[in-house]
């Protein structure tokens, strides 16, 4: 098995760039440890809350994504139906369900493997996240306050109309 020390020493922590990244977009954020930070997004149906942790040992930037939306217990079995459809069509990333908690989020993470973060792959992962939960948040909606099933969920969220009225 292959040793989980790092072979180089890093030249930046890439949890110094999100931070970067979380100025340059006017982001609320705080950085509760050298290795990790919390910021708060404003999206078109809700508020993001962004965590991110750096993993010195697996050289990973790992991302979780959570919006406000709590899923009753009774709700359950269709929000997993809808996370396994939506994460089907997730090229990367993938959507979860912290049960304990009922918090729908995110996840996501940045394998760097001895190379250096660039800005871009740093904004990326945002971006994913965000796009992500932006694009899927009203299936989830119709699932939690609606009562739909996940099919007609996330049809009805994928629907997107050409034009104006």
């Amino acid at each position: 098995m292959a040793s989980t020390e790092p072979i180089f020493e890093r030249l930046s922590n890439p949890v110094d760039m999100i931070e970067r990244i979380a100025t340059v977009y006017d982001w609320a954020f705080e950085r509760n440890a050298e290795d990790e930070l919390s910021m708060s997004v404003a999206g078109t149906w809700s508020d993001y809350h962004i965590s991110l942790n750096w993993r010195d040992d697996l050289e990973a930037l790992h991302m979780a994504c959570a919006f406000d939306l709590k899923v009753p217990p009774a709700r359950l079995n269709e929000i997993y139906r809808l996370i396994a459809s939506i994460n089907e069509q997730m090229w990367i990333g993938h959507f979860d369900l912290w049960r304990k908690e009922g918090l729908l989020l995110f996840r996501h993470g940045l394998m760097l493997n001895g190379a250096e973060p660039t800005n871009e792959q740093c904004e990326a992962l945002l971006h994913a996240a965000l796009d992500g939960c932006e694009r899927y948040y009203q299936a989830f909606q119709y699932v939690i306050w609606a009562g739909k099933s996940a099919e007609n969920a996330l049809a009805g969220a994928m629907f997107e109309t050409e034009g104006h009225a």
